[in-house]
Protein backbone atom coordinates (compact mmCIF):
# COMPACT_ATOMS: atom_id res chain seq x y z
CA UNK A 1 0.00 0.00 0.00
CA UNK A 2 1.26 3.48 -0.90
CA UNK A 3 2.76 5.47 1.96
CA UNK A 4 1.94 9.11 2.61
CA UNK A 5 3.53 12.02 4.36
CA UNK A 6 0.78 13.56 6.49
CA UNK A 7 0.80 17.23 7.45
CA UNK A 8 -1.94 18.14 9.94
CA UNK A 9 -2.41 21.89 10.25
CA UNK A 10 -4.47 21.85 13.39
CA UNK A 11 -5.29 25.54 13.61
CA UNK A 12 -7.44 25.43 10.50
CA UNK A 13 -8.41 21.80 10.52
CA UNK A 14 -6.48 21.41 7.20
CA UNK A 15 -4.54 18.37 6.09
CA UNK A 16 -2.01 18.07 3.29
CA UNK A 17 -0.98 14.65 1.97
CA UNK A 18 1.86 13.96 -0.48
CA UNK A 19 2.95 10.50 -1.64
CA UNK A 20 6.53 9.47 -0.90
CA UNK A 21 8.55 8.45 -3.94
CA UNK A 22 9.94 4.92 -3.86
CA UNK A 23 13.32 4.96 -2.18
CA UNK A 24 13.04 8.63 -1.34
CA UNK A 25 14.60 9.70 1.91
CA UNK A 26 12.19 11.01 4.53
CA UNK A 27 13.19 14.44 5.82
CA UNK A 28 12.21 16.53 8.79
CA UNK A 29 12.82 19.61 6.67
CA UNK A 30 9.99 20.28 4.22
CA UNK A 31 11.64 23.28 2.50
CA UNK A 32 13.09 22.63 -0.98
CA UNK A 33 12.89 24.15 -4.42
CA UNK A 34 9.76 22.34 -5.61
CA UNK A 35 6.58 24.32 -6.18
CA UNK A 36 4.74 21.94 -3.89
CA UNK A 37 7.06 22.59 -0.96
CA UNK A 38 6.97 26.33 -1.56
CA UNK A 39 3.18 26.06 -1.33
CA UNK A 40 3.46 24.25 2.01
CA UNK A 41 5.94 26.84 3.29
CA UNK A 42 3.53 29.63 2.36
CA UNK A 43 0.88 27.95 4.53
CA UNK A 44 3.32 27.70 7.41
CA UNK A 45 4.07 31.42 7.07
CA UNK A 46 0.39 32.34 7.03
CA UNK A 47 -0.28 34.94 9.81
CA UNK A 48 -3.51 33.08 10.69
CA UNK A 49 -1.14 30.80 12.55
CA UNK A 50 -0.65 27.08 13.02
CA UNK A 51 -0.89 25.70 16.53
CA UNK A 52 0.90 22.47 15.75
CA UNK A 53 2.23 20.46 12.81
CA UNK A 54 2.27 16.69 12.79
CA UNK A 55 4.57 15.20 10.13
CA UNK A 56 4.51 11.41 9.97
CA UNK A 57 4.69 8.57 7.47
CA UNK A 58 1.47 6.56 7.45
CA UNK A 59 -0.56 4.21 5.35
CA UNK A 60 -3.48 5.65 3.42
CA UNK A 61 -5.91 4.19 5.98
CA UNK A 62 -4.07 5.86 8.85
CA UNK A 63 -4.19 9.13 6.90
CA UNK A 64 -7.94 8.85 6.50
CA UNK A 65 -8.40 8.15 10.22
CA UNK A 66 -6.20 11.13 11.12
CA UNK A 67 -8.16 13.30 8.72
CA UNK A 68 -11.47 12.44 10.35
CA UNK A 69 -9.99 13.32 13.74
CA UNK A 70 -8.32 16.57 12.69
CA UNK A 71 -10.70 18.10 10.15
CA UNK A 72 -12.82 19.66 12.92
CA UNK A 73 -9.86 20.58 15.11
CA UNK A 74 -10.96 24.21 15.18
CA UNK A 75 -14.72 23.55 15.09
CA UNK A 76 -15.02 24.96 11.58
CA UNK A 77 -13.24 28.24 12.37
CA UNK A 78 -10.18 29.43 10.45
CA UNK A 79 -9.21 32.15 12.92
CA UNK A 80 -10.99 31.33 16.17
CA UNK A 81 -11.92 33.95 18.75
CA UNK A 82 -13.45 33.39 22.21
CA UNK A 83 -15.27 36.06 24.27
CA UNK A 84 -13.20 36.67 27.41
CA UNK A 85 -15.80 38.49 29.53
CA UNK A 86 -17.82 37.95 32.69
CA UNK A 87 -21.18 38.42 31.00
CA UNK A 88 -21.61 39.47 27.34
CA UNK A 89 -19.36 41.20 24.80
CA UNK A 90 -21.15 43.93 22.80
CA UNK A 91 -21.07 43.56 19.00
CA UNK A 92 -21.37 46.85 17.11
CA UNK A 93 -22.05 47.76 13.49
CA UNK A 94 -18.89 49.90 13.34
CA UNK A 95 -15.51 49.81 15.10
CA UNK A 96 -16.47 52.47 17.63
CA UNK A 97 -18.05 52.79 21.06
CA UNK A 98 -20.71 54.86 19.29
CA UNK A 99 -21.43 52.09 16.78
CA UNK A 100 -24.97 50.69 16.75
CA UNK A 101 -25.35 47.68 19.05
CA UNK A 102 -26.32 44.74 16.82
CA UNK A 103 -25.68 41.72 19.02
CA UNK A 104 -24.05 40.12 22.04
CA UNK A 105 -21.26 37.55 22.20
CA UNK A 106 -21.91 35.66 25.46
CA UNK A 107 -19.13 34.70 27.84
CA UNK A 108 -16.98 31.93 26.27
CA UNK A 109 -18.86 32.04 22.94
CA UNK A 110 -16.90 31.59 19.70
CA UNK A 111 -16.50 33.71 16.60
CA UNK A 112 -14.56 33.90 13.34
CA UNK A 113 -12.04 36.75 13.54
CA UNK A 114 -12.05 38.39 10.10
CA UNK A 115 -9.74 41.30 10.95
CA UNK A 116 -8.02 42.54 14.10
CA UNK A 117 -6.17 45.84 14.36
CA UNK A 118 -5.42 45.40 18.07
CA UNK A 119 -8.20 47.75 19.19
CA UNK A 120 -11.23 46.40 17.36
CA UNK A 121 -11.85 42.99 15.86
CA UNK A 122 -14.20 42.40 12.94
CA UNK A 123 -15.97 39.12 13.72
CA UNK A 124 -18.68 36.81 12.47
CA UNK A 125 -20.62 34.57 14.84
CA UNK A 126 -23.96 32.87 14.38
CA UNK A 127 -26.14 35.37 12.50
CA UNK A 128 -24.10 38.41 13.58
CA UNK A 129 -21.32 40.20 11.67
CA UNK A 130 -19.79 43.21 13.41
CA UNK A 131 -17.07 44.62 15.63
CA UNK A 132 -15.98 43.89 19.21
CA UNK A 133 -13.30 45.31 21.47
CA UNK A 134 -10.15 43.25 20.90
CA UNK A 135 -9.24 43.65 24.59
CA UNK A 136 -11.94 41.13 25.50
CA UNK A 137 -11.28 38.53 22.81
CA UNK A 138 -8.99 35.51 23.06
CA UNK A 139 -7.33 34.57 19.77
CA UNK A 140 -4.63 32.22 18.50
CA UNK A 141 -3.32 29.52 20.82
CA UNK A 142 -5.16 30.98 23.85
CA UNK A 143 -8.50 30.71 22.02
CA UNK A 144 -7.79 27.16 20.89
CA UNK A 145 -6.86 26.07 24.42
CA UNK A 146 -9.97 27.71 25.88
CA UNK A 147 -12.17 26.12 23.23
CA UNK A 148 -10.86 22.68 24.15
CA UNK A 149 -12.34 23.25 27.63
CA UNK A 150 -15.62 24.70 26.37
CA UNK A 151 -16.69 22.56 23.42
CA UNK A 152 -19.86 20.58 24.02
CA UNK A 153 -20.84 17.45 22.10
CA UNK A 154 -24.34 17.90 20.71
CA UNK A 155 -26.82 15.79 18.76
CA UNK A 156 -28.62 17.78 16.06
CA UNK A 157 -32.05 16.43 15.15
CA UNK A 158 -32.29 15.47 11.46
CA UNK A 159 -35.92 14.32 11.31
CA UNK A 160 -39.14 16.33 11.43
CA UNK A 161 -39.98 15.38 15.01
CA UNK A 162 -37.76 13.17 17.17
CA UNK A 163 -39.02 11.05 20.05
CA UNK A 164 -36.97 11.45 23.22
CA UNK A 165 -37.27 8.36 25.40
CA UNK A 166 -36.64 7.49 29.03
CA UNK A 167 -34.48 4.48 28.06
CA UNK A 168 -32.44 3.10 25.17
CA UNK A 169 -35.29 1.12 23.63
CA UNK A 170 -38.25 1.70 21.36
CA UNK A 171 -40.33 0.17 24.17
CA UNK A 172 -39.29 2.95 26.57
CA UNK A 173 -41.64 5.80 27.45
CA UNK A 174 -41.61 8.83 25.14
CA UNK A 175 -40.73 11.83 27.31
CA UNK A 176 -41.15 14.55 24.71
CA UNK A 177 -40.74 15.43 21.04
CA UNK A 178 -37.93 17.61 19.67
CA UNK A 179 -38.21 19.34 16.26
CA UNK A 180 -35.72 19.18 13.40
CA UNK A 181 -32.63 21.35 13.80
CA UNK A 182 -32.70 21.49 17.60
CA UNK A 183 -29.56 20.46 19.50
CA UNK A 184 -29.40 18.14 22.51
CA UNK A 185 -26.38 17.85 24.78
CA UNK A 186 -24.72 14.44 24.44
CA UNK A 187 -23.71 12.44 27.51
CA UNK A 188 -22.65 9.27 25.70
CA UNK A 189 -23.14 7.24 22.52
CA UNK A 190 -24.34 3.70 23.24
CA UNK A 191 -24.54 1.76 19.99
CA UNK A 192 -27.78 2.68 18.21
CA UNK A 193 -28.75 5.11 20.98
CA UNK A 194 -27.41 8.48 22.12
CA UNK A 195 -27.73 9.40 25.79
CA UNK A 196 -28.59 13.10 25.98
CA UNK A 197 -29.35 15.73 28.59
CA UNK A 198 -32.90 17.02 28.41
CA UNK A 199 -32.20 20.12 30.45
CA UNK A 200 -30.95 18.52 33.71
CA UNK A 201 -32.31 14.98 33.14
CA UNK A 202 -30.83 12.08 31.15
CA UNK A 203 -32.78 10.68 28.20
CA UNK A 204 -32.20 8.75 24.97
CA UNK A 205 -32.66 9.33 21.24
CA UNK A 206 -32.08 7.06 18.25
CA UNK A 207 -28.64 7.63 16.71
CA UNK A 208 -30.23 7.18 13.28
CA UNK A 209 -32.01 10.53 13.48
CA UNK A 210 -29.29 12.82 14.85
CA UNK A 211 -25.90 14.16 13.77
CA UNK A 212 -23.36 14.18 16.61
CA UNK A 213 -20.72 16.91 16.59
CA UNK A 214 -18.59 19.10 18.86
CA UNK A 215 -19.86 22.70 19.05
CA UNK A 216 -19.10 26.08 20.62
CA UNK A 217 -21.64 28.74 21.57
CA UNK A 218 -22.15 31.65 19.16
CA UNK A 219 -23.48 35.22 19.24
CA UNK A 220 -27.04 36.35 19.94
CA UNK A 221 -28.66 38.95 17.65
CA UNK A 222 -30.47 41.97 19.04
CA UNK A 223 -33.63 40.62 17.39
CA UNK A 224 -33.31 37.56 19.61
CA UNK A 225 -32.86 39.82 22.63
CA UNK A 226 -35.81 42.14 21.99
CA UNK A 227 -39.56 41.78 21.45
CA UNK A 228 -42.40 43.24 19.46
CA UNK A 229 -44.45 46.32 20.17
CA UNK A 230 -47.38 46.40 22.56
CA UNK A 231 -45.62 44.71 25.48
CA UNK A 232 -46.03 46.37 28.88
CA UNK A 233 -43.05 47.93 30.65
CA UNK A 234 -43.00 45.36 33.44
CA UNK A 235 -42.89 42.49 30.92
CA UNK A 236 -40.03 44.16 29.05
CA UNK A 237 -38.20 44.86 32.29
CA UNK A 238 -38.54 41.29 33.57
CA UNK A 239 -37.25 39.80 30.31
CA UNK A 240 -34.34 42.24 30.14
CA UNK A 241 -33.47 41.54 33.76
CA UNK A 242 -33.53 37.78 33.17
CA UNK A 243 -31.14 38.17 30.22
CA UNK A 244 -28.56 39.87 32.42
CA UNK A 245 -27.78 36.42 33.84
CA UNK A 246 -27.20 34.59 30.53
CA UNK A 247 -24.36 32.10 30.91
CA UNK A 248 -24.46 32.03 34.71
CA UNK A 249 -24.26 28.55 36.26
CA UNK A 250 -26.96 25.96 36.81
CA UNK A 251 -26.97 24.48 40.33
CA UNK A 252 -29.65 21.98 41.34
CA UNK A 253 -31.59 23.39 44.29
CA UNK A 254 -29.98 26.82 43.88
CA UNK A 255 -31.73 30.18 43.79
CA UNK A 256 -28.81 32.58 43.21
CA UNK A 257 -28.94 34.35 39.84
CA UNK A 258 -25.18 34.89 39.96
CA UNK A 259 -23.59 31.91 41.69
CA UNK A 260 -26.05 29.19 40.68
CA UNK A 261 -29.73 28.33 40.32
CA UNK A 262 -32.00 25.64 38.93
CA UNK A 263 -34.90 26.30 36.57
CA UNK A 264 -37.58 27.11 39.14
CA UNK A 265 -35.14 29.00 41.36
CA UNK A 266 -34.26 31.18 38.36
CA UNK A 267 -37.91 31.99 37.62
CA UNK A 268 -38.72 32.58 41.30
CA UNK A 269 -35.75 34.91 41.83
CA UNK A 270 -36.35 36.93 38.64
CA UNK A 271 -40.01 37.56 39.46
CA UNK A 272 -39.28 38.23 43.14
CA UNK A 273 -37.42 41.42 42.15
CA UNK A 274 -40.69 42.74 40.71
CA UNK A 275 -42.83 41.86 43.71
CA UNK A 276 -44.29 38.64 42.27
CA UNK A 277 -43.98 35.79 44.74
CA UNK A 278 -43.93 32.29 43.21
CA UNK A 279 -43.68 28.81 44.76
CA UNK A 280 -40.29 27.08 44.79
CA UNK A 281 -40.72 24.15 42.37
CA UNK A 282 -41.76 24.02 38.71
CA UNK A 283 -44.72 21.77 39.55
CA UNK A 284 -46.00 24.26 42.11
CA UNK A 285 -45.37 27.21 39.79
CA UNK A 286 -47.45 25.49 37.10
CA UNK A 287 -50.46 25.82 39.41
CA UNK A 288 -49.90 29.52 40.09
CA UNK A 289 -51.58 32.24 38.05
CA UNK A 290 -53.84 31.57 35.08
CA UNK A 291 -53.38 28.78 32.54
CA UNK A 292 -53.28 30.09 28.94
CA UNK A 293 -52.69 28.59 25.51
CA UNK A 294 -49.01 28.32 24.64
CA UNK A 295 -49.76 30.11 21.36
CA UNK A 296 -51.12 33.10 23.32
CA UNK A 297 -48.01 33.56 25.49
CA UNK A 298 -46.59 37.06 25.92
CA UNK A 299 -43.09 37.99 27.11
CA UNK A 300 -43.01 37.36 30.86
CA UNK A 301 -45.40 34.39 30.80
CA UNK A 302 -44.16 31.02 32.08
CA UNK A 303 -43.70 27.98 29.84
CA UNK A 304 -43.62 24.49 31.36
CA UNK A 305 -42.16 21.22 30.11
CA UNK A 306 -42.59 17.62 31.30
CA UNK A 307 -41.05 14.16 31.23
CA UNK A 308 -44.16 12.28 30.15
CA UNK A 309 -45.42 11.84 33.70
CA UNK A 310 -45.29 15.29 35.27
CA UNK A 311 -43.97 18.82 34.86
CA UNK A 312 -40.25 19.06 35.61
CA UNK A 313 -38.98 22.23 33.95
CA UNK A 314 -39.98 25.89 33.64
CA UNK A 315 -38.81 28.78 31.46
CA UNK A 316 -39.71 32.45 30.92
CA UNK A 317 -41.12 33.34 27.51
CA UNK A 318 -39.25 36.35 26.08
CA UNK A 319 -41.07 36.80 22.76
CA UNK A 320 -40.10 35.87 19.22
CA UNK A 321 -40.71 32.19 19.87
CA UNK A 322 -37.97 32.00 22.50
CA UNK A 323 -37.58 31.27 26.20
CA UNK A 324 -34.84 31.90 28.75
CA UNK A 325 -34.16 29.23 31.37
CA UNK A 326 -31.60 27.63 33.67
CA UNK A 327 -31.09 24.52 31.59
CA UNK A 328 -28.26 22.24 32.74
CA UNK A 329 -24.86 22.03 34.39
CA UNK A 330 -23.11 22.40 31.05
CA UNK A 331 -24.97 25.36 29.59
CA UNK A 332 -26.26 27.23 32.63
CA UNK A 333 -28.80 29.99 31.91
CA UNK A 334 -29.52 30.11 28.18
CA UNK A 335 -31.99 31.14 25.48
CA UNK A 336 -33.79 28.39 23.53
CA UNK A 337 -36.62 28.11 21.03
CA UNK A 338 -39.93 27.63 22.84
CA UNK A 339 -40.32 24.29 21.00
CA UNK A 340 -36.81 23.00 21.79
CA UNK A 341 -38.90 20.29 23.48
CA UNK A 342 -42.68 20.02 23.55
CA UNK A 343 -44.21 22.59 25.94
CA UNK A 344 -47.02 21.14 28.04
CA UNK A 345 -48.43 24.24 29.67
CA UNK A 346 -48.28 28.06 29.78
CA UNK A 347 -49.17 30.18 32.81
CA UNK A 348 -49.68 33.94 33.20
CA UNK A 349 -48.69 35.50 36.51
CA UNK A 350 -48.48 39.15 35.32
CA UNK A 351 -51.67 41.18 34.90
CA UNK A 352 -51.52 44.63 33.34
Amino acid sequence: MKKYRLLCLLAGGMLLMTPLQAGAEERDDISNDTAEDHSIQSILDDPVGVDAILAVTETEQAYLEAYEKAKNASWGYTNLGIANVDNNLNIRAAASEDGKLIGKLPKNAACEVLENDGSWAHISSGKVDGYVSADYLLTGVAAKQKAEELAVTVATVTTTSLKVRAGASTESEVITMVPEGEELEVEDVEGDWVKVLLDDEEAYVSAEYVDVSSELDTAITMTELLYGQGVSDIRVDICQYAKEFLGNPYVWGGTSLTSGTDCSGFVMSVFQKYGVRLPRTSREQANAGTTINVADAKPGDLIFYGNGRSINHVAIYIGGGQVIHASSRRTGIKISNISYRSPVKAVRVLYE
